[in-house]
């Protein structure tokens, strides 16, 4: 049963969470990375319409995320309308024309071979939805400006909550960082407190679709134990 109380005046309640024995929490950890680690990043994407309420629920679990100060300084701008779609296309393919041709040193080049990525981006008009994440470097309330506290570690949390959310609904996802991305906030009219941080594209896999073989590094890579 909840209960409540106040702390100096401000309400809370009690937290209350399944707790497993051990041998459940170390087979549950290990399914988790291995139903995780399935995630890919895909760009070949079926047109295959999406239920709103399936991108709405993903968008509630993303937000779930932590913020500093539980300020939540994000919003999420889904567009699934072609026309728009179609816009951000073309501004985006403008912006990666020019880092593919010029702006991009040849380590960066390099380093994308093996992805063989280029500046075409097709997924973001056959995606039956685009999710632009927002940062707030600021926000508004009753008329005044007010602050927020870590923007950037808060909406990469929200982020990663995101994806994690999208890969639960069955669904594939591409992290996409068109640079400059100050087209994303002419579009689609966001105020000048929001900056555009990710440009996702969200869909079922195409029938045909490829990713490349890669390997994940080993936790010895990555972990440090003390």
């Amino acid at each position: 049963m909840i209960q409540s109380k106040e702390i100096d005046g401000f309400p809370f309640v009690t937290y209350t969470k399944e707790t497993y024995s051990t041998s459940a929490m170390i087979q549950k950890s290990d399914e988790f990375y291995k139903w995780l680690d399935k995630r890919r990043t895909i760009r070949d994407f079926s047109d295959k319409p999406i239920p709103k309420e399936v991108i709405e629920n993903i968008i509630r679990s993303a937000s779930s995320a932590p913020s500093g100060a539980h300020k939540q300084p994000w919003t999420f701008c889904v567009v699934s309308d072609n026309n728009i779609k179609k816009q951000i296309r073309e501004a985006a393919e403008i912006e990666e024309y020019e880092s593919y041709h010029g702006r991009m040193p040849d380590e960066w080049l390099n380093d994308l071979k093996p992805l063989q990525t280029d500046w075409k981006k097709e997924f973001l008009e056959t995606a039956p939805y685009l999710i632009i994440v927002f940062k707030k470097s600021y926000d508004w309330k009753a008329n005044k400006k007010t602050r927020v506290y870590y923007a950037n570690e808060s909406v990469g949390l929200a982020c990663g909550f995101l994806l994690a959310a999208i890969h639960h609904a069955g669904l594939g996802a591409l992290t996409h960082t068109p640079s400059p991305m100050n087209f994303l906030q002419k579009i689609l009219h966001r105020p000048e407190n929001e900056k555009p941080f990710l440009l996702i594209p969200v869909g079922y896999p195409a029938d045909e679709c490829w990713v490349p073989k890669l390997a994940r590094k080993p936790l010895e890579e990555v972990a440090v134990f003390y």
